[in-house]
């Protein structure tokens, strides 16, 4: 396995408030006479953070970088036991969520997981190389697909109405004309139709499984929440149809193959999700599993996903996500309930409890979890769990030394 560009260790002198230039010449110095130099840890990312190359990572014992290896290997023993309740052989699924539209595994993978501290893997455990549905964790990678459309100048800006490029009779009516491509990212567009035959309005059981709802009335596009893959199914058509590309070609060409992601990731569409642009069948995914298909993939490729977003969109010396789309994608929307662009946030404290207010998160059923902890340098996968995922967290925390036991 490659090894980080930069290796400096423990040791008396701390550039943290010194200038770029003087930092340098004091660690050539250093170096020289044989002095070891301290880089604060909570500095945000640079040429000198490590990051895997394709079909690596490297992995450093915990004591290492300054954790304790009993309390991490505590954290992982109690990951271990908290199994989840779905079926193993998904045949739970309709009950849930309702009829099917795409395909599902016959089995599924039980609780496995990586953490990912200073870059390097400290712990894992189960199966992190079986690639299973991560459900709505897909709507987080939509998110930066939509990053990329931001980057490449095929949205001018998420401020303007969809239907003045998408002009597929979905957004026609009145009030769909109001919807921008901002309100599809923060669950607020209130979008009305139907999307490979399932309805907006959720009404149903067969249709909707568990999650159906009553009838509600519907409001004004930008300013009402709900959490609603019919219109992230909207979402992810029009974003199809403004790259005139499948967004899994994006999705592998911008993001996956740079951040050096295996190719054994899938994001399958439904049955019935292929539409024609520019004379060719595109399949059109989902930002779940709700109905089937979605994103499949393991959880190595999850962490890596997870690390680009922990370096704020940057991966080794390209700048993958637009630095101003990162921090407008974690800024709480107004209506949601501490929700940004398809990512969960902590701003109160509510959706990660115990954990600091920057902590934020991908988020499948499952649970298929991917949780960023910017000011611990700390990102975790855990799939296949019960119960929330800041249990976990938090007890890794406390093994890097900054946070509160756990009771």
């Amino acid at each position: 396995m490659s090894p980080p560009h930069v290796i400096i260790a423990a040791g008396v002198l701390n550039v943290k408030s010194l200038s770029s230039q003087v930092a340098c010449t004091l660690i050539t110095a250093a170096s020289l006479i044989g002095l070891a130099v301290k880089v604060d840890a909570a500095q945000p990312a640079s040429s000198a953070a490590y990051y895997p190359p394709a079909g690596s990572w490297a992995r450093k014992p915990a004591s290492e970088l300054g954790m304790s290896q009993h309390l991490l290997d505590a954290a992982v023993t109690f990951a271990q036991t908290r199994e989840s309740k779905r079926e193993m052989d998904f045949s739970d699924q309709e009950r849930i969520f309702g009829s099917m539209l795409g395909s599902m595994p016959d089995i599924r993978a039980r609780t496995n997981g990586i953490v990912i501290y200073k870059g390097y893997v400290v712990a894992e455990f189960g199966d992190t190389t079986w690639v299973d549905p991560t459900y709505s964790v897909a709507k987080s990678m939509m998110s930066t697909v939509t990053a990329i459309a931001v980057r490449e100048g095929k949205i001018r800006s998420l401020e303007e109405r969809v239907g003045r490029m998408i002009l597929d009779g979905g957004y026609d009516s009145p009030h769909n004309a109001l919807v921008t491509w901002k309100m599809h990212l923060q669950q607020e567009s209130e979008w009305q139709g139907t999307m490979f035959g399932k309805k907006d309005d959720f009404i149903g059981k067969e249709a909707f499984g568990q999650g159906e709802r009553p009838p509600r009335e519907i409001h004004r596009p930008g300013t009402f929440y709900e959490y609603n893959d019919v219109r992230i199914n909207r979402f992810g058509l029009s974003l199809m149809r403004a790259f005139g590309q499948s967004l899994p070609q994006v999705f592998r060409r911008e993001v996956m193959d740079p951040i050096g992601a295996s190719n054994t990731w899938r994001w399958i569409p439904y049955h019935n999700s292929f539409v024609e642009i520019d004379g060719r069948k595109l399949a059109s995914v989902s930002g779940g599993t709700r109905w089937g298909g979605g994103m499949w993939i393991n959880a190595q490729d999850m962490a890596r996903f997870g690390y680009l977003w922990l370096r704020e969109g940057k991966w080794g010396e390209k700048q993958l996500v637009p630095p101003e789309f990162v921090k407008a994608a974690l800024t709480r929307s107004r209506h949601g309930p501490d929700y940004g662009y398809l990512w969960w946030l902590n701003t109160q404290g509510k959706n990660y409890p115990g954990l600091p207010a920057s902590t934020y998160g991908a988020r499948g059923a499952g649970s298929n979890t991917i949780t960023i902890l910017p000011e611990q340098n700390l990102v975790i996968v855990w799939r296949w769990h019960d119960g929330n995922e800041a249990e976990l967290v938090k007890r890794v925390v406390a093994a890097i030394g900054s946070g509160k036991r756990p009771n």
